[in-house]
């Protein structure tokens, strides 16, 4: 029957108390499978250390992503300016031709009436 280990104190007083060194390799061997099968993932645990890790790994990330978000803004925005600029240029140039357009109807017209009253 194996006896259980229930903490370091009771560790210690087992191993203080055995008769050999076979023994004592026996409690130790016992005491890590008890630990084993209390934490079954132990070696899949993370450290403090490669916590800071990752987490200054993702702030450097975080930063470099809101740094390229802010460029891509940027980039964004002078493109509508651009687009907004050219819409502008666009509708200028239509004004115009439509008033050519209308200058030149309006002329038509005229020499229409013209021709229609100089010769009556």
């Amino acid at each position: 029957m194996r006896a259980m280990v229930t903490s370091a104190v009771d560790l210690y007083d087992k191993l203080l108390n055995a008769t050999d060194e076979r023994t004592r390799a026996r409690i130790l061997a016992e005491a890590f499978e008890a630990l084993e099968e209390r934490f079954p993932n132990l070696s899949e645990t993370a450290t403090r250390r490669e916590l800071s890790e990752t987490e200054l790994r993702l702030t450097k990330e975080i930063e470099q992503i809101r740094g390229e978000i802010k460029e891509l803004e940027l980039k964004l925005t002078r493109e509508i300016e651009q687009v907004r600029v050219e819409l502008a240029d666009r509708h200028a140039n239509l004004l115009r031709w439509s008033f050519l357009f209308w200058a030149s109807q309006f002329a038509g017209i005229l020499l229409v009436l013209w021709r229609i009253w100089g010769q009556s």
